[in-house]
């Protein structure tokens, strides 16, 4: 008896369809997170050419290419160097750092010039005088040549204040008084290049507009001056001279924050002083100048920050305070030493210390002789007050 099998056509062809179904399902799955992958790849693509854009700003270049740029747009924009975040690609743009070196192509640059500047460590050329021979209540007078207009929109016992904040200089925040921690001083330079005129006692041969890496004759001497009177008066002074404006000048605020953080790890200080020089203005030859009985001297001007720009910073009153009290008693025995300060929105690094500032110690028409001078009666004017 043969055994005999019945095909239903019909539940082949249902077969064949069920297996064509499961095979087109696996592969529109298999495709979707296909095209899912490569989108992931494609926005990882996407944040890597953003990275590489924000690397190069055309700003950067031009203040690399050349020097006068760099120092106007910093003059006009001293905002670039503070950190908001990452909440605006062009304000990352402006502060990104140029990439021109490798990291270890800056490091053995550092070291070179470095090492260059210990073996060519001159003399103080006897500049320093005992503090006993300083003299107060001198006859002293403006001598500027081509001076610019005093731009000031608020006044407090004497003390003239340029205030480009949105904040109102109430009585109660001017009148008030600090009381600081003077056992330490710290004396740092955020643009550790700037320098002055060249001059015949102190001629050099400038690495950029008004710059050198060579400390002899730059913002780092004046920073020496004044830490060897202080000294003399019986503080505690660290003075840095690190570089934070080279070989890349963009970025300096925060190479100088990471500075002054890891000092102040060590050394507790109150007293917080960054030094500058006055950036070139419309006016390269500008010099600042006030007579102080036969000598000339570079005026000072204080530049104080605020929390106006977003940035967390407690202390900007206190720095205000201590600031007007400095300028007040400069005006008292040496009338004319100082500007009129500015107060801004930036913070530059000042919510480190409640007595921290930025003094600008003349400007590029100056010679370093007239900038060793204004230490020698700024230092007697904060002994006067500290004591």
């Amino acid at each position: 008896m043969f055994n005999i099998a019945v095909i239903n056509i019909k539940d082949i062809l249902k077969y064949l369809v069920s297996i064509i179904i499961t095979l087109c399902l696996v592969m529109l799955v298999t495709r979707y997170f296909s095209n899912l992958n490569e989108n992931q790849e494609y926005e990882v693509g996407i944040k890597q050419k953003l990275s590489e854009i924000m690397q190069k700003s055309l700003l950067v270049c031009l203040d690399e290419t050349i020097p006068a740029i760099k120092e106007i747009n910093h003059e006009l924009s001293n905002d670039e160097e503070e950190q908001i975040g990452e909440k605006i690609i062009l304000g990352n743009l402006l502060k990104v750092e140029l990439s021109m070196f490798t990291e270890n192509d800056k490091n053995t640059e550092l070291a070179e010039v470095q090492q260059e500047n210990e073996n060519n460590t001159q003399e103080d050329n006897n500049t320093i005088e005992s503090v006993d021979n300083i003299q107060s209540n001198t006859e002293t007078e403006v001598v500027t040549e081509n001076p610019l207009s005093e731009n000031y929109n608020s006044e407090y016992n004497g003390v003239k204040i340029k205030n480009e904040t949105s904040y109102e200089l109430t009585q109660e925040i001017l009148s008030k008084r600090i009381e600081v921690n003077k056992q330490n001083i710290v004396i740092f330079h955020t643009h550790t290049c700037e320098s002055y005129t060249s001059s015949e006692q102190y001629p050099y041969q400038p690495t950029g507009n008004y710059r050198t890496t060579d400390n002899n004759y730059s913002v780092v001497r004046v920073g020496n001056e004044l830490t060897n009177y202080l000294q003399q008066y019986g503080y505690n002074v660290i003075h840095d001279n690190t570089y934070h404006d080279y070989p890349a000048y963009t970025g300096s605020y925060n190479r100088s924050l990471s500075t002054v953080e890891n000092i102040l790890k060590q050394t507790s200080s109150d007293i917080i002083i960054d030094l500058h020089r006055d950036a070139i203005g419309s006016n390269a030859n500008y010099a600042p100048t006030v007579r102080i009985g036969e000598e000339y001297a570079a005026q000072l001007m204080f530049v104080i920050g605020t929390n106006g720009g977003g940035l967390w910073h407690p202390n900007w009153q206190q720095n205000l305070q201590f600031a007007i009290e400095v300028q007040e008693k400069a005006n008292e025995l040496y009338p004319g030493l100082f500007k009129p300060m500015i107060l801004r929105n930036s913070r530059y690094n000042q919510h480190l210390g409640k007595a921290a500032c930025i003094i600008e110690v003349g400007a590029t028409g100056n010679t370093l002789e007239q900038t060793l001078i204004s230490m020698k009666y700024l230092s007697k004017v904060l002994n006067e007050v500290l004591k």
